[in-house]
């Protein structure tokens, strides 16, 4: 973590509440000779001092995300030199140094802003929007906190960056035990449950959100620092709290898959928490996923350059699909919404132009990709598709297309695997509910099932959740309570890519040319947490020695 920027980042903030955003739902003061002690007055400052979170701060981790994600868990091709795909993973990666930054950004704008509220809120700032607003910093704060413990494991606890300033203790604090970093998210999430509305505005964090993320929470460290089986306190909490959202919150999956990741449907019932990303004014504001993961050419911005990131043989694997071959079998709405395969058409992207069909020979688009496949989520079109989608255009590196980074599915999921626990396998009623609820959105006249096992739920949650940067930390929660059945699955991964496929699919090459080129992970350097960024040993070289546990006496909400 670049602990001495943190002082940086605190100032950022104060500052940031004066930048200009043209989205109606994240407006952001404009620039008008304030100061910070003349801020936070009323209602609507307080809202707009919080809208950054929703995207800036998490700009520089959006790289990260997919590339710890995805390119880890086995969905996304780097090319087999990638330090990702093959476990090699160095301290001066550059992806890893500003995934870093970016989390440690949020948490001290989190901080700032709570700070802010306490100390500066005038007298006509309801109590209802002092509570919200904090709540909704807490639920970032927990966020951030639950990415940083399941990539890097300890880190340091920071709870209030001013006070770290004052103490001079900016370059010199240890990381906190992995479980004390757990109990800190926990305690963050049930202040922000008590604090927040059971219904917001649209789009912004409510108490359902929250719920839904400490139940991942409780099923992620459910299995830490057990072996073989898992907390069952945890688990219970974990299936406590999903349920919650499952019954209470009053939303609903949507009923076409696809229609989850299209702009038009940014804030929907299937999307708890996101980043809501704008174009605008503000660079940082801006989702540029689009730009690594479209086609060379699929942008009019030359913008894209994605061609050779495909999604991998596994994940062709798991939906049984054979990217080889020019027929489809379309048993699954998650494949075809997940990745661009021969012969797939989209009537969502080129919407002017009468759709867009994956076949290799398509106007200008370069194809090339080494596993026969691209991905698509992430994906908005050209800009034509853009502004159907949310009436405004895009720019060179810059939609508005929300990243869903917790999803009411995913809280399905989350229930079942908590009432199935340690078991064998479950025929609890309510988890097969919300299993075959998410199995049989994608899957038309599947057969429900009458049992679950784990295998069930883990595969499952691969289809529904694959490239949306969550599949890696399945693996890590596996890990913790069963190291070698998690590298078990990452070791049997097809990582490879096929030979003249390229050649195959443009007519110039026999499909006896095409060849798996079979590239699997070296079992020992299988590991389920990152180096820490060189620039953040550096910083702060106590990040190198053993944790300590955190005191939660001197802390308070």
């Amino acid at each position: 973590m670049k602990i001495l920027n943190i002082k940086s980042l605190a100032i950022a903030t104060m500052m940031l509440v004066g930048m200009t955003s043209c989205e109606d739902f994240l407006n952001r003061p404009t620039d008008d000779n304030y100061t910070i002690d003349g801020f936070y007055q009323t209602d609507e400052q307080c809202f707009q001092a919080v809208n950054p979170i929703y995207n800036s701060p998490w700009y520089d981790f959006q790289r990260g995300f997919v590339k710890i994600g995805d390119v880890l868990a086995g969905n996304i091709y780097y090319g087999t030199d990638n330090g990702y795909q093959a476990f090699v993973l160095k301290s001066s990666d550059d992806d890893l140094r500003n995934a870093s930054a970016s989390l440690w950004s949020v948490n001290a704008y989190c901080n700032t802003l709570i700070e802010n509220l306490e100390l500066k809120s005038g007298p006509k700032v309801s109590t209802a929007t002092l509570n919200t607003v904090k709540g909704e910093a807490l639920t970032w704060k927990a966020m951030t906190y639950f990415y940083l413990v399941r990539i890097w494991g300890a880190v340091p606890i920071i709870h209030n960056n001013s006070k770290l300033i004052s103490d001079n203790q900016s370059n010199s604090i240890y990381k906190n035990k992995i479980e004390d970093v757990y109990t800190y998210i926990v305690k963050t999430l049930e202040q922000a449950i008590d604090l927040l509305p059971a219904e917001n505005q649209p789009g912004r964090i409510d108490k359902y959100a929250a719920m839904g993320l400490l139940s991942k929470v409780y099923l992620t460290k459910s299995g830490y620092g057990q072996s073989g089986t898992r907390n069952q306190a945890d688990l219970d909490k974990a299936a406590f709290y999903s349920n919650e959202v499952i019954q209470k919150s009053g939303r609903h999956l949507m009923p076409n898959y696809a229609d989850i990741f299209r702009l038009a449907n940014n804030i929907s019932d299937e999307s708890l928490i996101a980043w809501r990303w704008t174009v605008g004014t503000q660079w940082t504001s801006q989702n540029t996923l689009q730009s690594d993961l479209g086609l060379n050419g699929f942008s009019e911005f030359a913008d894209t350059w994605g061609t050779w990131v495909g999604v991998t043989i596994d994940l062709h694997n798991v939906f049984g699909e054979n990217a080889v071959s020019k027929t489809r079998l379309y048993n699954d709405d998650r494949r075809q919404a997940t990745m661009m395969m021969y012969g797939d058409h989209y009537d969502y992207f080129y919407t002017d132009k009468g759709g867009f069909t994956y076949n290799w020979v398509n106007g200008d688009i370069t194809y090339g990709s080494p596993t026969g496949s691209n991905c698509v989520k992430h994906i908005v079109g050209n800009n034509a598709d853009h502004i159907a989608g949310s009436g405004k255009g895009m720019a060179r590196m810059a939609t508005a297309l929300a990243t869903h980074i917790l999803r009411l599915a995913d809280v399905y999921l989350i229930y079942a695997e908590a009432k199935l626990g340690n078991s064998a396998s479950t025929s609890d009623a309510g988890a097969l509910a919300a299993f075959n609820a998410v199995r049989s959105r994608s899957i038309k006249n599947v057969t429900p099932k009458a049992s679950l096992t784990f295998d069930d739920i883990f595969n499952e949650r691969r289809k529904e959740l694959s490239c949306e940067g969550d599949n890696w930390f399945d693996l890590v929660r596996l890990s913790y309570y069963n190291a070698e059945g998690a590298k078990d699955r990452i070791a049997a991964q097809e990582r490879g890519f096929w030979n003249n496929i390229d050649g195959y699919f443009k007519g110039e090459a026999q499909a006896s040319d095409v060849t798996l080129g079979s590239w699997k992970v070296v079992r020992s350097n299988i590991q389920f947490t990152v180096p820490f960024p060189d620039t953040d040993l550096a910083a702060n070289p106590r990040l190198s020695e053993e944790p300590v546990s955190f005191d939660f006496s001197s802390i308070g909400y």
